[in-house]
């Protein structure tokens, strides 16, 4: 593989940004300067750009802690996108996997890997997502019962057994774990019971979790064990 294919594949930035950083001899393979663009270089060799290994890999996953006010989509007209998030250079073939409501925050993957997206979201694999909300009203046992069955609404629209944890400190805050993904699938199951969501965070998909640390509006790489845990959902 040619090494500016290498970088930008690596998202150290366009092709004539990467090519733009060989000439001026910042690229290392295997210890030595690194001064043609077309040089071929395997994945055995140590890549280098300012004395900081550049590792490729195939596909690419991003953690993002959604911020409300964006939108789950790679453009929009009127909207501001997940992606205006995230700088320029790694934005080519990135796209979210799911959808968070425009309002809602919370735990967002990013990738580039179509055939994983596919199997995340496919209704017949199951996948549980866990989501904190707070209601207008406070949540009854009643509700719990409603969401274990299952809900039907008036339109016909079949909702399968969700769980619905009641905080013991607040009646007003739960955890919902379903393993669906339909069109504002939580709010409309919440106003069956004649009630309202006023905020809605996704905690995780799967085994992946949140990072507590990561602030709404940041976003960070998976880490091996992370990438490995979405890989076998």
């Amino acid at each position: 593989m040619r090494i500016d294919k290498y970088l930008a594949a690596s998202r150290v930035g366009s092709r004539s940004e990467v090519k733009d950083l060989v000439r001026k001899e910042l690229v290392y393979v295997n210890g030595k300067v690194c001064k043609d663009c077309s040089f071929h270089v395997s994945l055995e060799d140590e890549v280098c750009l300012n004395g900081q290994n550049i590792r490729y890999t195939e596909h690419v996953y991003y953690m993002l802690n959604k911020p409300a006010g964006y939108v789950s989509a790679t453009e929009d007209e009127r909207e501001k996108t997940v992606l205006d998030l995230f700088p320029e250079k790694i934005r080519k073939g990135l796209f979210p996997v799911g959808r968070l409501d425009k309002d809602s925050v919370g735990l967002l993957l990013l990738t580039d890997d179509g055939e994983l997206a596919h199997r995340l979201m496919s209704p017949k694999h199951h996948v549980d997502k866990r989501y904190l909300i707070c209601t207008k009203d406070p949540l009854t046992e009643d509700d719990v019962r409603a969401f274990s069955e299952g809900i039907v609404l008036s339109d016909g629209t079949r909702f399968r057994s969700a769980g619905l944890e009641i905080s013991e400190d607040d009646p007003s805050t739960a955890v919902v774990t379903i393993s669906e993904g339909k069109f504002h699938q939580i709010k409309r199951m919440v106003e069956s019971r004649r009630n309202k969501v006023r905020y809605l965070k996704r905690l995780s998909v799967g085994t992946l979790m949140l990072d507590p640390k990561l602030k709404e509006g940041m976003y960070r790489e998976l880490t091996d064990e992370e990438t490995g845990l979405i890989m076998t959902i």
